[in-house]
């Protein structure tokens, strides 16, 4: 069968050919198009992609493991290595069908399904940074209140709103950009389905809805870049009060690494979702975009391992036992064969 012109496989005929209604195909068929440097980039990418699920899975785990890591920062920190494994398996099981297969095909809702939970998981990102830098602010105003003003349901209850609000502003934008009518094009200059892209699929995205979009994502990178630097600046008035050297030096490593992954995370982040819609190339967003989605998760675990000694303890016990444990399981299943 042909249409427009061109010949379509019997399997394409059936997804395209489902239901329309005000010019917009609801269950229509996208293609991912990865041009070749990109994808030669992003399978160089595969190994880094890797060694950041198994960090963070690792500090995960050596939370979970060691009891005196049982405190509101590790538990932050365990929530933030979670967050992170997550939004990297959103994106990397498809890329890998992508780049592996002739097929770059992805329906609408699927496409609007990676959107909401990278997005949504993104976005919580974002807040439970903030609820981190306010953990730390209390640590060193009121240590000794510190057990009392942290405890276990408080703790919840920030990881429950930084998730509730990551995940409502995303559907926010998910049910924006879906409810759009899309035009005859539907090839997505992307390795996933990301905002910019598939909005520039649309008919009718007109600068509201650009402003509108902007202004979400700027209420979770802005807002929550607004609360951390409040937490901050208050801690930096503590530290700058303290008698002894040695005291100010405690308190500032003890923020280091949060400081450090603050500012790459909302360095990507902002590079990326704060400028407007034409300001570069699609080849250029993708890069861009790779910054974000592998470089971060990558480096986050990196950083609070290597500037957190009772982290370097917990993830070289987990480690050893590892050790011991997977030779153990072969000896046993070599003895049962």
């Amino acid at each position: 069968m042909d249409y427009g012109g061109i010949s379509k496989s019997p399997k394409i005929i059936i997804m395209r050919l489902l239901m329309q209604r005000d010019r917009r195909y609801l269950g229509r068929l996208y293609v991912i198009y990865i041009d070749f440097h990109t994808r030669i980039i992003l399978l160089t990418l595969i190994p880094e992609l890797d060694f950041s699920q198994a960090a963070n899975v690792s500090i995960m785990v050596a939370i979970r493991l060691t009891r005196h890591l049982h405190t509101p920062m590790y538990f932050f920190l365990c929530s933030l290595a979670f967050s992170e494994t997550c939004t990297t398996m959103v994106i990397i099981p498809r890329m890998l069908v992508d780049l592996l297969s002739d097929s770059k095909t992805i329906s609408l809702p699927e496409c609007a399904t990676q959107m909401f939970f990278f997005f949504g998981l993104s976005s919580s990102n974002c807040f439970i940074m903030a609820a981190m830098s306010y953990d730390r602010y209390t640590a060193i105003h009121s240590p000794l209140h510190y057990p009392v003003l942290m405890t276990r349901k408080i703790c919840f209850q920030l990881m429950t709103a930084s998730w509730v609000v990551g995940c409502l502003v995303s559907l926010c934008i998910v049910i924006m950009v879906f409810n759009l009518s899309f035009c005859d094009s539907n090839i997505i200059q992307h390795f996933f389905c990301d905002i910019s892209p598939v909005v520039c699929l649309a008919c009718d995205y007109t600068p509201y809805h650009e402003m509108a979009i902007f202004m979400l994502s700027a209420f979770v990178l802005v807002g929550s870049f607004i609360l951390i630097m409040i937490s901050y600046v208050f801690i930096g008035s503590i530290i700058m009060k303290m008698p002894s050297a040695k005291g100010r030096y405690k308190a500032f490593s003890t923020c280091s690494s949060h400081l450090t992954v603050v500012c790459m995370h909302y360095g990507f982040a902002g590079f990326i979702y704060l400028r407007p819609k034409d300001s570069g190339s699609f080849g250029e967003d993708m890069l861009r975009a790779v910054t974000y989605t592998v470089l971060t998760p990558l480096l986050n675990p990196i950083v609070y391992s290597l500037r957190n000694e009772e982290m370097q303890i917990a993830l070289r016990k987990v480690l050893d036992s590892t050790h011991r444990f997977i030779p153990q399981m072969v000896n046993k299943r070599t003895l049962n064969i």
